[in-house]
């Protein structure tokens, strides 16, 4: 059903101070920077090898100006959405469909302000009672590509490594991430230094990670983190200083074989890790 973590999204009240900021924070420009006329938003994508991600502001009126709003007025700046890739749509569609999920395809498509590119695409919006809380959508790309950057070095951010999402019902978020959207369960265990359930989803070069804080309320998942993968966390380290950007110490990461620091400003409030894989 589904094939890739297509894209991640994060609302923005100002997308030229924050499309600075993480041209700082990634160490490259963003590949694209469009408008959304008919959802009143505006955004700047940055594309990597194995996902995009979306800052996105309100520019007018519609769904999509409505929906960062809220946000802003809620929780201020952050994680808002988590986008889907599927290569197939209209099945997609009829499998939700069978399973009591409605909802209509809508056809989407974008200008790039950056070069007069256009792309198309296809979006399928989820229910809040099966994402339990994340706004989230199936994506299938019909025209167009976005650009890709032409060559990472070293200190730069080139992967997606993990999305962090919390959870208060481990067992519920398996059923709709592993049974219904068919993402492989690569790991379910214990940690007893977070006395915390721990799950990892992985697929097209990514991991969704899940921790667990068990309460009696009703299920609910909330995005929490990125972690983003350079080649060499030394050298990005260096360049973030000097662009002003807060990062604590390099340290050995939680998982074997790996070098983490964590990022303290410029993000726009999305908690956020470099990770080197030694």
């Amino acid at each position: 059903m589904i094939k890739t973590l297509d894209h991640l999204i994060v609302a923005v009240s100002d997308i030229n101070e924050a499309e600075k900021n993480y041209s700082k924070v990634f160490g490259i420009d963003p590949v694209w920077r469009g408008e959304h006329t008919e959802y009143g938003t505006e955004n700047s994508l940055f594309n990597f090898n194995n996902t995009y991600f979306e800052l996105l502001a309100a520019k007018g009126e519609g769904l999509g100006a409505v929906l960062v709003n809220h946000a802003l007025q809620e929780t201020g700046e952050g994680l808002i959405g988590i986008v889907f890739g599927t290569d197939n749509l209209k099945e997609t569609h009829k499998k939700l469909s069978k399973k009591g999920f409605l909802g209509d395809i809508s056809f989407g498509e974008g200008l790039n302000l950056k070069n007069n590119k256009i792309r198309k695409w296809k979006n399928l919006f989820l229910p809040p009672e099966l994402t339990r809380g994340i706004f989230s959508f199936l994506i299938e790309h019909t025209e167009g590509n976005l650009p890709i950057t032409n060559k990472f070095e070293s200190s730069m951010v080139n992967n997606l490594d993990h999305v962090v999402i919390t959870t208060n019902d481990a067992d519920g978020f398996i059923e709709v991430y592993r049974d219904f959207f068919n993402i492989r369960l690569a790991l379910d265990k214990f940690v007893d230094e977070w006395k915390s359930r721990m799950l990892f989803f992985r697929f097209n070069k990514t991991t969704i990670e899940v921790l667990e804080k068990k309460n009696d309320e009703e299920p609910k998942d909330s995005l929490w983190g990125l972690s983003w993968e350079v080649d060499n966390i030394k050298e990005a380290h260096s360049r973030l200083e000097k662009a002003g950007v807060e990062i604590t110490p390099i340290k050995k990461g939680i998982k074997e074989n790996t070098m983490v620091a964590t990022l303290k400003s410029h993000t726009h409030n999305v908690p956020t890790l470099l990770i080197q894989h030694t």
